[in-house]
């Protein structure tokens, strides 16, 4: 049996003091192999094509060239996977998401960002090792849904009680499968709660940059909120997010608590308040991510009635959170991106004609 070889990666950042964090962090690890390091993105386009690295951190302000027209670029002629290493600032989380949007994989803190080295460590080996794993240059922008919906009187059924809640989780490559999905809701869609892995902050970037491109309105979501039909809400980077019913209404709670599955929030911790709080009104999606986050909170959400859909793995960066969901009996239904957003309306609207 052959030794797996490390992940070969390049770090790209401005600052020596960041490389050389980067550097020493990431040596800790026996399948990381840091192979070099690049001050700009000339230097790293040289290094690319002579080290053939798997996977680049890249950081988003350089000299000479930005990060954000590099990675363009790069997606375009080279396609490989990129993790960004973002400061936490308003304006470096919106270049986040836009790089996610390019066709970067993850994004992390940078050390010197709030977290200390070995906290953005253990966020950027396990950000590398999704990368490593994705498919990447398939395509740059989310997936032309087969059907988008429109309101219609049919659907007004969702809108009375307001009870029936999609409840979606994602990870890597999430941003933009989530995007897909949301694009084929109609305005006055079903009550929707999310939770992507994403570091603090970046999910009100994320969240904004949703609201502008849908036809609901899409939010980060805030202790108390109700959830009801036309707004879609997602869990704060760093903070859990849970639904508790209160009387014929939902509300979402937004708490710390461990990580669970090394995230906050995790997709876990929603989906198991879900089935609690929800049961057979709710409806539960997993989408593309590495490892197996969400799995057993699906299953909670199967086994108290709710209908339950995960991506299936042609369309998936990644396909290990709905692989697992799949092998341990959770999914109830697997279906290509391209036909979520739809089959998820289907399933809110045939949960109708069971009652409550």
């Amino acid at each position: 049996m052959t030794e797996k070889r490390p992940i070969r990666v390049l770090v790209v950042d401005d600052s020596a003091l960041v490389r050389q964090v980067l550097t020493r962090e990431l040596s800790r690890y026996d399948d990381i192999e840091v192979v070099g390091t690049a001050v700009d993105p000339y230097v790293a386009r040289e290094k690319i094509v002579r080290l053939k690295p798997d996977v680049i951190t890249l950081d988003i302000e350089m000299p000479r060239m930005d990060g954000l027209s590099f990675l363009e670029k790069l997606m375009k002629h080279y396609p490989i996977p990129v993790v960004v290493a973002s400061s936490l600032t308003p304006k470096h989380s919106e270049a986040a998401i836009r790089a996610l949007e390019l066709g970067a994989v993850e994004v992390v803190c940078k050390p010197g960002s709030q977290y200390s080295a070995p906290d953005v460590s253990g966020q950027l080996v396990r950000a590398i090792r999704a990368a490593a794993a994705a498919r990447v240059g398939r395509r740059q922008e989310p997936e032309a849904s087969d059907e988008v919906a429109a309101p219609s009187p049919e659907r007004k059924r969702w809108l009375g009680a307001g009870r029936k809640v999609v409840a979606i989780g994602a990870s890597t490559g999430g941003t933009r499968a989530i995007e897909t999905v949301l694009r084929a809701f109609p305005p006055d869609g079903p009550g929707t709660v999310i939770v992507q892995h994403m570091p603090e902050h970046f999910t009100a970037s994320f969240a904004r940059r949703l609201n502008e491109v849908c036809a609901m309105e899409v939010r980060e979501g805030k202790d108390e909120d109700e959830v009801v039909p036309g707004v879609a809400l997602i869990a704060p980077g760093d903070w859990h997010m849970v639904l508790e019913r209160r009387g014929a209404q939902y509300v979402v709670r937004i708490k710390k608590g461990p990580p669970v599955h090394h995230q906050r929030p995790a997709v876990d911790v929603l989906f198991h308040s879900v089935a609690k709080s929800a049961g057979k009104n709710a409806v539960g999606v997993l989408l593309t991510g590495m490892g197996c986050d969400g799995a057993q909170g699906l299953l909670a959400m199967r086994q108290s009635g709710a209908r339950t859909l995960v991506q299936d793995e042609e369309s998936c960066a990644v396909f290990g959170m709905p692989k697992e969901a799949i092998r341990i009996g959770a999914a109830e239904e697997v279906v290509p991106l391209s036909r979520m957003g739809a089959a998820i309306l289907r399933a809110v609207e045939s949960d109708d004609d069971s009652g409550s």
